[in-house]
């Protein structure tokens, strides 16, 4: 994927520029499954950045993320993110 974005761009211009970029390296090979690739790329840092300024409190990383608590813990488990 791309190198590191600028700070000011938006998380969707990120998005954007990286899946051009994954898309440009494929050179015209049909990509398969790209949308839990995509989910999965995204899912764990989005879990590990949250849980970190939550400083480990899932019950407020889980209201952030606007997902119930089990939901977390089963995100947790599946990331292999869990003590």
């Amino acid at each position: 994927m791309s190198e590191n974005p600028p700070t000011s761009m938006t998380l969707d211009a990120a998005v954007r520029l990286n899946l051009e970029s994954y898309f440009r390296d494929l050179e015209g090979t049909t990509p398969h499954g790209l949308y839990d690739m995509v989910i999965k790329a995204v899912e764990r840092p989005l879990l590990e950045i949250v849980l970190a300024q939550t400083e480990g409190n899932q019950s407020r990383a889980a209201e952030w993320l606007g997902i119930n608590r089990n939901t977390l813990r089963r995100k947790l488990l599946e990331h292999k993110l869990t003590e």
